[in-house]
This record gives structure tokens, sequence and C-alpha cells, in this order.
């Protein structure tokens, strides 16, 4: 046996693809509002379709490095953005990159579809199809800077 470092773990074991993912859970949230919904004082939780939203929801709404509690691979680097006097046309193809790589890193997301960038009176929405492994759910996010 090779002598490693940290020997209990197998480097092997994350890149055999046989792993199933547990079924994707999150807390329902109200997107109008932008806030977590709740019943009885108590979450609700989704699962499948809409948990993957939730989870992309907030990802898209969370800077990137900005608080330690997060991954490094969580959240977006959009802001980014602000202030840059770079063409419209360049901020969207970077804001389209920005929304790929925020999204990808989730084992749920296979592809995103459609995706349409609109800048309007300093607002930037985004509007696309989210495909994960259960199913399409169209998404539209609004104020991300």
């Amino acid at each position: 046996m090779a002598q490693q470092i940290f020997p209990f773990l197998d480097p092997q074991a994350a890149l055999d693809g046989t792993q199933v993912l547990p079924v994707a859970c999150e807390v329902k949230w109200d997107f109008a509002a932008d806030r977590p919904v709740y019943r009885a004082g108590q979450p609700v939780f989704v699962e499948r379709a809409a948990a993957v939203a939730v989870w992309a929801w907030n990802a898209l709404h969370t800077e990137r490095w900005r608080w330690p509690l997060f991954t490094s691979n969580y959240g977006n680097e959009i802001d980014s953005l602000m202030g840059q006097t770079w063409s419209e046309d360049y901020k969207r193809a970077e804001v389209r990159r920005y929304v790929t790589e925020c999204l990808m890193v989730s084992p749920y997301v296979k592809r995103l579809d459609n995706m349409v960038v609109a800048f309007h009176a300093g607002k930037l929405t985004v509007k696309f199809d989210l495909v994960s492994i259960y199913g399409m759910v169209q998404m539209e996010v609004n104020d991300l800077v």
C-alpha cells in the first residue's frame, strides 16, 4: 500500500461513475418575494426539478468567493461586470458564460438551453431552460446586477 497523507481517501471512488445521486431536496422558494416558504413556522421542502430550480436561483444570487460559508465552486461572478465600459454584446456573452459556469457545477444540471440575456434600465434579466436529470424547468432571473 502506498503511503498517503490521507490514506482513507480513495481518489478512484469519485471517478467510477457508479454512484447514484440522492434525490435533490431544498426549501421551497418564493421567487417573486425572494425568500423561503414557511408553513406553520416550518420550512416547506420541494424535491427533484423544483429543488434544482431553487438551488440554481440561490446560486445565481450569490457572489462567488464573497462568503466563506460556500465553496469556491458556488455562486457567480456577474458582479465583476458592474462599472465596466465594455460593449453590451461583450457583457451579454460574459453573463452567458458566468451563468453557465455557475450552474453546470451541479451534477443535477445537464444543460442550459435557450438563454436570453437582457439589460434594461440598469437591470439584468436572464431567461433560460434548465435541463436537469429530472426534466426541464423554465427560469427567469432578475436583478442580478
